[in-house]
């Protein structure tokens, strides 16, 4: 999904709607279904705003570096080509689906 009709909360209004649910005495679903606000993010803001209160800094998680490192253009048969991490290279033709490319890129990131 683009970041474009996105707008940018506020901490102050996230600290805002955290204290709003907590009043309301609803499970984080409810509320979100009824001020349209992920109830996962809810409960993200609940952790990085009671961490911040006790001091503690909250430390991004952990990412691995992805499995393949580039993306160039490949001869006219294929529609792309891959540069995976290890050196090995994929040309992937058009005609080769959404679906089986999602498959394929689970096995892959899972190496």
């Amino acid at each position: 999904m683009s970041d474009e009709g996105r707008v940018r909360t506020s901490r102050v209004e996230w600290a805002k709607r955290v204290e709003r649910w907590r009043d309301s005495g609803l499970t984080a679903a409810q509320f979100g279904a009824e001020t349209g606000v992920n109830p996962r993010t809810l409960t993200y803001w609940k952790w990085v705003l009671s961490k911040a209160a006790r001091g503690e800094k909250t430390a991004a998680p952990a990412i691995s570096p992805p499995a393949f490192v580039e993306v160039r253009t490949a001869p006219s048969s294929a529609a792309f080509e891959l540069a995976l991490a290890n050196g090995r290279r994929l040309q992937i033709p058009a005609s080769f689906d959404a679906g089986t490319l999602d498959r394929l890129l689970a096995v892959l990131e899972r190496r």
